[in-house]
């Protein structure tokens, strides 16, 4: 059964938020942004993908530093959106060394 949404409450809601400092603003979108990351043992190596994908961060990561675009990876990867590359690139830019540390091991092997 679907839940009617209240508008009053989203409304209230997106009030409060343009309320927040900035700086609160920036973390909210992080810890949303992280929400949408998970690792899960067995599944892709266990590396952080996509929530409700199999796609590594860091393979998005090793595309585009090799050239590919966003419409590339849209194309090649059906089931993304331009939001969810923003959520690979946000988390990449939090986590960096160790995303690097995966792409090196892998173009080692």
């Amino acid at each position: 059964m679907t839940q009617a949404i209240d508008y009053q409450r989203v409304t209230a809601l997106v009030e409060a938020i343009d309320a927040l400092p900035s700086e609160e603003q920036s973390l909210l979108r992080q810890m949303l942004a992280t929400r949408s990351v998970e690792s899960t043992p067995g599944i892709c190596g266990s590396y952080a993908r996509l929530k409700g994908t199999r796609i590594p961060i860091w393979t998005l990561v090793s595309l585009r530093n090799q050239g590919a675009d966003h419409a590339e990876l849209l194309r090649n990867y059906p089931t993304l959106t331009l939001e969810k590359l923003q959520v690979a690139w946000d988390y990449y830019d939090r986590h960096r060394e160790e995303t690097d540390r995966i792409i090196a091991s892998h173009d080692e092997a």
